[in-house]
């Protein structure tokens, strides 16, 4: 499917109203290659070969698909960079596209790395109404709700997607596209559809009764233990934090005692706990005092 999308980038067309549909085709690609690891890095290649080589309608719509990989996700160092070099481009529409970009990137995250970037921009571009309007913008998105929120549409371990989290992002990304006509215009309610995508970062624990509990948990970086035999370690170079925390991306948190016992196997959002019958104090799945002494 990526192979035919990419076929429709290499049309050249004369006209804009033409190519229209090779910026679509663009978010195609990173659509289809969001959902893996690997598959976005082999994106962002090709990527690099379309804005060398590609249509300017194509061009516009890179910085937007290299941040639909990458929605609140600023660990690629790479992508800011390319980001960062194009929010300086002569073409008016793929330098707003890239500001725009930075803000999906670091969506929530407050990344001083982006929020740097975002101030140098701000100055450079003063005189210029629509490229600091959507400088503010994408300020706004880094600093989603004090750091609280993420636009990430993965969640359960990066199980599962939200469909409406997506429908939200793409509605934006097509609106960007032609930002001087939509946001930048009359259609900047289109703005609003971001509420769709937006879900809390934060592990926050409750008791039955859904008060809040306080307890400890470990965060760390989530290790892929599939088909490995035994009970292997689920998170590496882990800290030790009272709940609420909050988690970044490909974090992971497990109960640091086994005083609660929670109703679901993946600590994310809200998570309601039920006392342990059984308690020891250690940590869940470690022998107790009595199993030591024997």
């Amino acid at each position: 499917k990526i192979q035919q999308l990419l076929s429709i980038c290499a049309d050249h067309l004369e006209e804009d109203a033409a190519s229209a549909h090779q910026g679509a085709a663009v978010l195609g690609i990173a659509l289809i290659a969001m959902g893996e690891e690997l598959g976005s890095e082999m994106c962002l290649r090709s990527f690099d070969h379309l804005l060398q080589y590609g249509e300017p309608a194509i061009r516009r719509a890179v910085p937007l698909a290299l941040a639909l990989i990458n929605v609140s996700n600023p660990t690629r160092v790479a992508v800011i960079d390319t980001l960062s070099k194009l929010s300086h481009d002569h073409d008016h529409e793929v330098a707003m596209s890239a500001i725009m970009g930075l803000g999906l990137v670091g969506a929530g995250t407050n990344n001083a790395r982006i929020a740097g970037l975002l101030r140098a921009l701000a100055t450079y571009y003063y005189k210029e109404a629509n490229h600091l309007f959507t400088v503010r913008l994408a300020q706004g998105l880094l600093h989603l709700g004090k750091g609280t929120l993420t636009l990430n549409p993965f969640h359960s371990d990066r199980l599962l997607m939200s469909h409406v989290c997506v429908g939200g992002l793409l509605t934006i990304l097509h609106s960007c596209m032609d930002i001087k006509n939509t946001i930048l215009s009359k259609s900047h309610y289109l703005l609003y559809t971001l509420a769709c995508s937006m879900s809390p970062r934060i592990l926050l624990t409750l008791d039955e009764d859904l008060k809040e509990l306080k307890v400890p948990v470990r965060v760390g970086q989530a290790v892929d233990v599939v088909g490995q035999a035994g009970k292997p370690k689920t998170i590496t170079g882990f800290q030790t934090h009272t709940t609420p925390v909050l988690l970044g991306h490909g974090d992971r948190a497990e109960l640091a005692t086994d005083d609660y016992i929670p109703h679901t196997n993946i600590l994310e959002g809200f998570v309601i706990l039920k006392k342990n019958p059984n308690a020891t104090g250690n940590a869940p799945g470690s022998p107790g005092p009595s199993a030591k002494k024997k």
